[in-house]
Formats: C-alpha cells, sequence, structure tokens
C-alpha cells in the first residue's frame, strides 16, 4: 500500500508543479522572467487529482501489481512519466508534448550550437509521422556511417520511431560523445531497409554554407535556424559580397525552422523597414517583431521553398514573399503557422504547448496550408544525374535574367 501511495502521490503532485523559467517558441526562444502557475486559471485541475481520478489510478496500479504477467518488467518511474505524456498527448496537438529531465536536459543542451550527436537534420510529415533525413552534415558520423540525405529513418536501435515526436526521436538519437546508435533507414522507391551504426562526437552545428555560381550569383544555404546561425549568415553574405555579389539565392529547402529571433534577425538584414512577423495569443494578445530598415537587399532575390521548410523557413519566405523584395522558387511549404511555448518543470522535465498563431506582415496565416512559391516546380531526380537539381537551376536562372535586365 505504501508503495502505491507513492506512486499516486509522484504521479498527481508532480504534474501541478510547474515553475515558467523560459518559453522557446516553436520558432524561437524567449526568455521570460518567472511565473507562479499558482496565480494562473486552474480550469479543470480539480478533475485532474480529484478523488475519482486517484481512485481509478490506485485500481489500475493494483491491477498492475496484482496479476500483471511481468511483474519484474514494471518500472514505476516510466508509469509516472507515461501518465505524463498521455495527459498531454490527449490533446491531440502534433506540436504539444511532455518531455522526461533526461530529454528536457539534452534539448536545452543541444541550443548552444555544440552537441554531442551524429550530425543529421531530420523532419517528419505531419499527417504520416515519417522522419526523412533532410541533410547530411559533410565529414559528420551520420556521413561515415552511410547516411543519405532523402532516407527514411524507420527505427533506432530496433524500436520503430514513425509517429514518435520528432524531439524525441533526435533526443534517442544523440547521447554522450563516443557511444554508437544503430538505425535502420529506408532508402530509395523500393524503400530498401539498410542498417547502420553511427558513433556519436561532439559536433558543432553548422548551419549555413554558401558559394558563387556563374553569374555572380551568390548562393546561401541555410539548413536550420540555431543561435548560431545568424552569426553565419552575416559571414556567409559579407564573404559574397566582398566577391562581387551581383544577387542572391537563399536555400531553405528541408529546414525545419528554429530560433524566432535568429529568423527575424537574419531578415533585419535583407527587409525594408516595418514589421517582419506578429503572433496572436488565444487572449488576442499580440506580439509585433519589426525591422528597422536600415540595411534593406535591394538586388535580385530568390528563395529556395518546399514542403520540409517549415515554422522560421515559412516566416522568412513569407516575409520575402508579402514585401516582394524576392520570388519564392519550389513547391509549398509545410504549413506550420502555431507557437509553441516550452514551460520547464520544477522536476527537471518540460512541458510543449501550443500558445499561439503566428501571421505573415500582410496577416496571412498559413497553419495547414502553408505558403505557395510565386514559381512552381518540383525537384525531379536525375538517375543519369543524381547532382543534377532542377529547382536550383530555374531558380538561377530567374536571378540571371533579372540581372541582365
Amino acid at each position: 500500500m505504501d508503495n502505491k501511495k507513492g506512486f499516486l502521490k509522484g504521479a498527481l503532485t508532480g504534474a501541478l508543479a510547474m515553475l515558467v523559467i523560459t518559453a522557446v517558441i516553436g520558432a524561437g526562444v524567449i526568455v521570460i522572467n518567472h511565473i507562479d502557475l499558482g496565480n494562473m486559471k486552474k480550469s479543470g485541475s480539480d478533475q485532474v487529482v480529484g478523488q475519482y481520478t486517484e481512485k481509478k489510478l490506485e485500481e489500475l496500479k493494483g491491477l498492475i501489481d496484482e496479476i500483471y504477467l511481468h511483474e519484474e518488467e514494471v518500472d514505476e518511474e516510466a508509469l509516472t512519466e507515461g501518465i505524463y505524456q498521455g495527459y498531454i498527448a490527449a490533446l491531440n496537438d502534433p506540436y504539444s508534448a511532455y518531455y522526461t529531465a533526461e530529454e528536457t536536459k539534452e534539448m536545452m543542451e543541444s541550443t548552444s550550437g555544440e552537441y554531442s550527436g551524429i550530425g543529421a537534420l531530420m523532419s517528419q510529415n505531419r499527417e504520416t509521422g515519417v522522419i526523412t533525413i533532410a541533410n547530411v552534415y559533410e565529414n559528420s558520423p551520420a556521413a561515415e556511417a552511410g547516411m543519405k540525405n532523402e532516407d527514411i529513418l524507420y527505427k533506432v536501435e530496433g524500436e520503430e520511431v514513425t509517429g514518435v515526436d520528432l524531439s524525441e526521436v533526435v533526443t534517442r538519437v544523440k547521447g554522450e560523445e563516443g557511444t554508437e546508435v544503430k538505425m535502420t533507414l529506408l532508402r530509395g522507391a523500393d524503400r530498401q531497409e539498410i542498417e547502420i551504426t553511427a558513433v556519436r562526437r561532439k559536433l558543432q552545428t553548422q548551419t549555413v554554407s554558401y558559394e558563387m555560381k556563374e553569374g555572380q550569383i551568390g548562393y546561401i544555404r541555410v539548413s536550420e535556424f540555431d543561435e548560431v546561425t545568424l552569426e553565419q549568415f552575416r559571414e556567409a553574405k559579407a564573404a559574397l559580397e566582398s566577391q562581387g555579389m551581383a544577387s542572391m539565392l537563399i536555400d531553405l529547402r528541408g529546414n525545419p525552422g528554429g530560433n524566432l529571433s535568429t529568423v527575424c534577425d537574419m531578415l533585419r538584414e535583407i527587409l525594408p523597414e516595418g514589421l517582419i512577423v506578429y503572433t496572436e495569443e488565444r487572449d488576442g494578445e499580440r506580439t509585433e517583431y519589426k525591422c528597422d530598415g536600415k540595411t534593406p537587399w535591394e538586388k535580385p532575390l530568390a528563395v529556395l521553398i518546399n514542403g520540409a521548410s517549415a515554422s522560421a523557413s515559412e516566416i522568412f519566405a513569407g516575409a520575402v514573399q508579402d514585401y516582394g523584395i524576392g520570388q519564392l522558387v519550389g513547391t509549398t511549404t509545410y504549413g506550420k503557422g502555431v507557437v509553441q511555448q516550452l514551460f520547464p518543470m520544477t522536476d527537471g522535465t518540460m512541458v510543449k504547448l501550443t500558445i499561439a498563431e503566428y501571421f505573415t506582415p500582410k496577416g496571412r496565416n498559413i497553419d495547414g496550408t502553408g505558403i505557395v512559391p510565386d514559381v512552381e516546380i518540383e525537384y525531379v531526380y536525375d538517375e543519369t544525374n543524381p547532382e543534377a537539381d532542377n529547382q536550383m537551376e530555374k531558380a538561377l536562372e530567374l536571378l540571371r535574367g533579372q540581372v541582365q535586365q
């Protein structure tokens, strides 16, 4: 009985012991003051910890203790965590989730720009739950193990990950430096099953790469919007300008998003004065992010997008399109127009909840619909020339034509 009461006490009181320290928006990180949730509206809290709920948990615990076959395999901590995970999962919101203390620690560490992992960027289809490898970094453990762009991540350590929250999958793949992670990939149209093993190591996140294309077109690829991305973008842009860049092509294909302040700061490097993006919470409270317009980009610009360009990528693309400073080329973006906030809890765990919608400068909310490019062109894989990229070639063609005019 004491064991049962201990389990219930941890399950019921732990779910309410929350203290907000930082807030992370789906496309960014915001630091706010401490907030005592005791002063917040407690709608429905009685139902969570009421007598009926406690009695039902006691009954469930009793059944497990008395007749469950694999008694020796019961993990009391996992049962408790399962209550929290199930409670948030019942919202049926693909972006809200509960994170264990270990998952929380790894997630917060990853924002520093240095992490222990394999060096691969992943994206997840909202409807199917399928996880695709969007980008394998050069000279990374993932590349050395044989992982390729467009591979489907099917299993991690023998457990299927399709449908599992992407953040949770990422934490499973990351880990202590020098340790191994075994993964099963599905490759190609015939879904060939491939087993690989990568050795985790410390990596500095390189989110920006660049080169000068023919016709003095500066090409900048941004794989995600992290804390380190702004400075990397500035360095890339400055280097290309020193080489005589006449027009710019920014590639956001496969970019799942990231830090809100980073994408806004990057847009401040190219936008005229005005609104960048704004958010609205359920009570109608509006928060605006603006640009002073001191460094507007006045040369030809194109931005490559596709169905895996999400969140902060859509904020970037939406602002470029609304201000008409460049053309979007590719296919319709993912369609994530809602904002999440991370609530760290006093026991080291964390909850992510959807708390607002965001809108482009012209007031568009693209959740569920995405941003339609100005020039629509599907990517076509060329078996005779795997390096060919018809979407990029289209964007380069447009830019060369504008420069000639």
